[in-house]
């Protein structure tokens, strides 16, 4: 389903599994029962807790991790992997326990093996890990003409690359719904000729008619799950469809956000009214169906990555990923770092979701410096709510109330006696009769994480609406029509006043108007997860932030739904990265991911597009955002056509930062598929080409290098210009750089001291470098620390 805003989840570890995470409000974890095990509670259109449960059986799923492969022939691949298992299982035993064989990317299988069984195939020459199997979980009319990609404007980047016609957008999500007219084919030419792909049949999903020439891939992966479940998956109990048909919706979302056709005369019962479509509209789409019921394993997500390889996408999408603490790169728990390792390595650019565990620091997720990691923000639209109080006078909420306007009702609060705590939202239950009939106002104080369950106890009690008063947030609700208004807590301090002064207090609340324009200025969403990276704090995460608060994608049709809702998250504002990496793609099919992402960090706005006020970050006190909280800024796709200046990086590269890490080498040796990855003279982590600089504990003065590549006019001239953080010293040398037909690469380097004599909070500033028409702007972020002050 949808994710909104954040929960953390508690890690709960069993039979080696691990707790992962698909999105705000849902759990998943291992329990002991032989099924699956459901508490629904709707959360903006999200299951709340769902238990996957590990059979109690002796063999269990485990992936045989190989590394890189030895040779291009793919079928003698997998007979050298049925031949290694048939060495431990017998030939026949090892026919019924392989799962998967992973042939493209890399080398590997998956198979259900005894813990003694994996320990004899983890001793034999050639295994890089025996790694458990885990699950995973979760993590539109506006959006993209705000970021300036309108179709209606002849000279954007939407229009340079023909819609993006000839990239392939990969989605590892949920499936798609692909009757919904966001996947319809029309204006597209032929599917691109690389393309090795194909649409996988299955239940209620025939490809020849459910593919076309923009949904040109749908692949199903639940061989892993099943084998782990121990007993086949019941997928009549969780309304799930064994094919790429999505049940949930969360994959359908992210697909026509990335890639969707354009749809017109779209809105959600007459809010945000408007054409429907993806960021590359053009772009053809690949789904790669890993969640089954919000819940997938390692093992199917990695042999989707396998094929994904194979298939030739050019972008792949994730809104998934695990809970804190992280794990390093190298370390067996979490695969995705090892498949994008290998799809980054051919040369596909992969793109993360932040998670949603804001606006705590800390917290962001998916931090592997090869992949894309973004942040949520809201966009300039609203939806204002008159409300009108019995005494005529008028206050304002937010909310998506599309339903009747039913005049003035009863407004009711319920006090608190002087022996009880006040009675928050959350507190309130279907057992709450005294609400029937009535317009409740409530308080909360929390983060929002049980308001929809306290507004499904309050309809089923009668209730004919809720004005809540909170922290201000853009991250609203939709409930069925029935209103579900939003104010601050100062103007629900003036709703509960009139209350408290008149013996028969009545409000009318006043459907919910759509609103654009300059005075809904940008912020980064409360539920958004911040930096400092918690893994590795040199390295600055997330990298960039795009909208991710209420936008409207298509979704499973049903009796309420008319094929496109709302929804909230970083899951939403990855996609929104996605199309515009394809894009990019497109227009310059030579760049490698790291320079997509170097154009996206280095062109990004620090200010709203429109007012020009600064960018805000949602949270207890709302302020002007940093770079943990959106990392080069907001995503900028016309600027970022055109950067002048690029910070590239290859495997090379990142297999450096590993050793800098000081990780174990024999790991990075079988990553990397070399006998020596790891030279004498490590280099410092810090000098890392990123389109960022983070330095964590500055105590001594530190010198960085950094190489920047020429992507514009041949003859470039361009001068630093320097915004150092406060109390820190910022020189570069050589501060002017010359480019000519012989030389498109210089390198310079940046020394950075200290002026502060106490260990201080992380300080920002920045270095651009300018030609006159490109600004080429990186974040400098500095803590200045003193080991014998620190606690």
């Amino acid at each position: 389903m949808m994710e909104a805003t954040s929960s953390t989840s508690s890690l709960m570890q069993e039979a080696s599994s691990t707790l992962l995470r698909l999105g705000p409000g849902s759990n998943v974890g291992i329990a002991t029962s032989h099924r699956f095990q459901q508490r629904w509670h709707c959360r903006r259109g999200e299951a709340s807790d769902i238990f996957l449960t590990w059979a109690n059986v002796e063999s269990k799923v485990h992936i045989v991790y190989m590394g890189e492969r030895q040779h291009n022939d793919i079928e003698l691949t997998t007979s050298s992997h049925h031949d290694l298992l048939s060495s431990v299982l017998g030939r026949e035993a090892s026919v019924d326990s392989m799962i998967y064989s992973y042939r493209h990317g890399f080398s590997g299988f998956a198979a259900k093996l005894t813990d003694s069984q994996a320990q004899s195939i983890a001793d034999l020459t050639g295994v890089v890990h025996v790694i458990p199997n885990r699950f995973y979980k979760r993590q539109t009319t506006r959006s993209w003409d705000y970021l300036g990609l309108s179709s209606s404007s002849p000279t954007n980047l939407l229009h340079e690359t023909k819609l993006g016609e000839d990239a392939i957008i990969g989605v590892f999500d949920s499936g798609v719904w692909p009757e919904s007219e966001s996947f319809n084919d029309e204006g597209l030419g032929p599917i691109p000729s690389r393309w090795k792909g194909f649409c996988q049949k299955g239940e209620h999903f025939d490809p020849a008619k459910n593919c076309n020439r923009k949904l040109i891939g749908a692949r199903f992966f639940y061989d892993g799950l099943q084998a782990a479940l121990g007993e086949p998956f019941n997928v009549t109990e969780f309304n799930e469809y064994l094919s790429a048909r999505d049940s949930v919706g969360h994959g359908t979302h992210t697909a026509s956000t990335a890639g969707g056709s354009f749809v017109h005369n779209v809105s959600f019962g007459g809010l945000a009214y408007g054409t429907a479509r993806g960021g590359a509209p053009h772009a053809r789409l690949a789904i790669y169906k890993v969640l089954w019921h919000e819940a997938g394993t390692s093992a199917d997500i990695l042999k989707a990555f396998d094929e994904a390889i194979h298939d030739g996408v050019d972008v792949l999408s994730l809104s998934l990923g695990l809970d804190l603490p992280l794990y390093p790169e190298i370390d067996k728990r979490d695969l995705i770092d090892y498949g994008s390792f290998h799809a980054v390595a051919n040369g596909i650019t992969v793109v993360c979701s932040a998670g949603n565990s804001g606006p705590t620091a800390q917290t962001v997720e998916d931090v592997a410096p090869w992949v894309i990691t973004v942040g949520a923000t809201t966009m300039d639209r609203s939806f204002p709510t008159p409300i009108m109080l019995g005494n005529n006078r008028t206050l304002m909420g937010q909310g998506m109330f599309n339903g009747k306007d039913n005049g003035f009702v009863k407004l009711i609060y319920r006090e608190n006696s002087e022996l009880e705590d006040p009675i928050r939202c959350e507190s309130l239950s279907s057992n709450d009769t005294w609400v029937a009939g009535k317009i409740v106002l409530c308080f909360t104080i929390g983060d929002g994480q049980g308001l929809v369950s306290a507004a499904t106890n309050v309809f089923r009690a009668g209730a004919l609406g809720m004005i809540v008063a909170s922290n201000p947030t853009r991250n609203l609700f939709q409930y069925a029509g029935v209103p579900f208004i939003f104010v601050s807590f100062d103007v629900g301090t003036q709703v509960l006043n009139y209350f408290r002064s008149t013996r028969d207090p009545k409000v009318r609340l006043i459907p919910s108007k759509t609103y654009i324009g300059k005075r809904a200025t940008t912020s980064v969403a409360m539920f958004s997860s911040r930096g400092p990276n918690s893994l590795s704090p040199a390295i600055l995460k997330p990298d960039i932030a795009a909208p991710g608060v209420d936008i409207l994608a298509a979704y499973p049709p049903s009796s309420i739904i008319k094929g496109y809702v709302f929804s909230s998250g970083t899951s939403m504002a990855a996609p929104h990265v996605s199309g515009i990496a394809a894009l990019l793609k497109s227009l310059h099919p030579d760049w490698s991911p790291a320079a997509i992402r170097s154009a996206l960090v280095s062109t990004a706005w620090r200010t709203d597009p429109y007012s020009g006020e600064p960018i805000l970050a949602e949270g207890d006190i709302t302020r002007i955002a940093d770079p943990f909280d959106f990392g080069g800024g907001f995503v900028n796709p016309n600027r970022a056509r055109d950067p002048g200046l690029v910070y590239d990086l290859g495997i090379e590269d990142y297999t450096r930062y590993l050793c800098s890490m000081d990780y174990d080498k024999t790991a990075i040796n079988h990553l990397t598929q070399r006998a020596r990855s790891c030279s004498r003279t490590i280099t410092s982590v810090l000098d890392l080409n990123l389109p960022s600089i983070t330095i964590p504990n500055l105590n001594n003065p530190v010198t960085l290098t950094r190489t920047v590549t020429n992507v514009g006019a041949i003859n470039s001239e361009y001068k630093a210009i320097i915004r150092p953080p406060p109390g820190i010293s910022v020189v570069v040398k050589p501060d002017y750089l010359i480019f000519s037909r012989t030389i498109k690469k210089i390198s310079f380097t940046v020394t950075i001291s200290t002026r502060h004599q106490v260990t201080t909070k992380y300080y920002f500033g920045s270095l651009t470098w300018t030609d006159g028409v490109h600004q080429v702007r990186i974040p400098i972020s500095v803590r200045s620390e003193f080991p014998d002050l620190v606690w």
